[in-house]
């Protein structure tokens, strides 16, 4: 008999490559689009404007308003325009992007006491940090306890199943005429958007535990309090940790919103700063730094992870 083991093929890849080719992929297009002038290029930079009174160097307009002015002073027999073909001001290049994301680490902010980006980033990561410790000092042992006590989760989680799909944004102004317009309810709208998902998470790795586990702990004189010390806390502990991964970069999707409560501050306010300035290439730097900051402390998280877990085999496919 003939097997074909699909796996095994892929297992042959350098999963390196693939991991490096998942971020070029993207930067190609994203190359693509901003220096092939015929794949998508709808406005022209004008360059010099010729006999038309409102082109000015250096501005961008539409395609067609340009070669209909072009016509237009071709036929009146007037000095013609030139330009270059060109994006819109939002789709900025990828050296663009590159050279603001280091100018804004290097250079002081145009605006009067703007903060830095580095500054912005920080506020941002505080915000995060105690959002998501709240949430978690909370969350995690009521997900246990949950999961672990039939009468206890049938208590908690229709409630908070409820709960869950009311948006967090909705409770800013009360958050704000709770906690004031500073850091607090920016705070709250993080433990909002990640506690309740926490719970039912949590309280779902909890049940996938194997009875014959907690049933050998009682064999064995466990009691009580004892079993979830000594049975059930170590036993989930690894799927334990992958959930906090995944709801820390949940907590992660809500700090924009959480953000624009109150007074602006943070990363939110440098990217609105700048877009209010129509200096998209600093938009897209600090979106960019965003993700970088994200994907790289879970990649780190995930090798810890593997350090503290050796034992766990689903960690290794990460």
């Amino acid at each position: 008999m003939v097997s074909f083991r699909l796996p095994t093929l892929w297992d042959r890849r350098p999963s390196t490559l693939l991991t490096i080719g998942s971020f070029l992929v993207p930067l190609a297009l994203w190359c693509l689009v901003s220096y092939v002038p015929f794949v998508w290029h709808p406005k022209v930079r004008i360059e010099a404007s010729g006999g038309v009174d409102y082109f000015q160097a250096g501005m961008l307009v539409d395609r067609d308003d340009f070669q209909r002015e072009f016509a237009s002073m071709k036929g009146e027999g007037k000095a013609l325009p030139s330009g270059t073909p060109a994006n819109p001001v939002y789709l900025p290049a990828p050296h663009q992007v590159a050279m603001a994301l280091y100018g804004a680490f290097t250079t002081r902010p145009e605006q009067r006491d703007a903060p830095w980006l580095h500054e912005s980033l920080g506020h941002s990561i505080r915000i995060i940090f105690w959002g998501f410790v709240i949430s978690s000092l909370i969350g995690v042992p009521l997900g246990i306890l949950a999961g672990s006590y039939r009468a206890l989760g049938r208590l908690s989680e229709p409630f908070i199943e409820f709960f869950r799909y009311l948006p967090a944004p909705a409770f800013g102004a009360l958050a704000v005429a709770v906690l004031g317009i500073y850091d607090g309810p920016k705070i709250a709208i993080i433990v909002i958007g990640t506690f309740f998902q926490q719970v039912l998470i949590i309280a779902n790795t909890t049940r996938k535990l194997e009875t014959t586990l907690i049933e050998a702990g009682r064999t064995l004189g466990a009691k009580g309090s004892q079993v979830i010390s000594r049975v059930v806390l170590p036993g989930i502990l690894p799927d334990l940790y992958r959930d906090q991964r995944i709801l820390l970069g949940w907590a992660w999707t809500y700090l924009i919103v959480a953000e624009l409560i109150g007074t602006s501050s943070g990363i939110t306010f440098f990217i609105t700063q700048q877009a209010r300035y129509q200096h998209f290439e600093n938009v897209y730097a600090a979106i960019l730094i965003i993700g970088v900051i994200g994907f790289g402390s879970d990649v780190l998280l995930g090798r810890l992870g593997r350090r503290l877990f050796p034992w766990d085999r689903s960690a290794k496919k990460d």
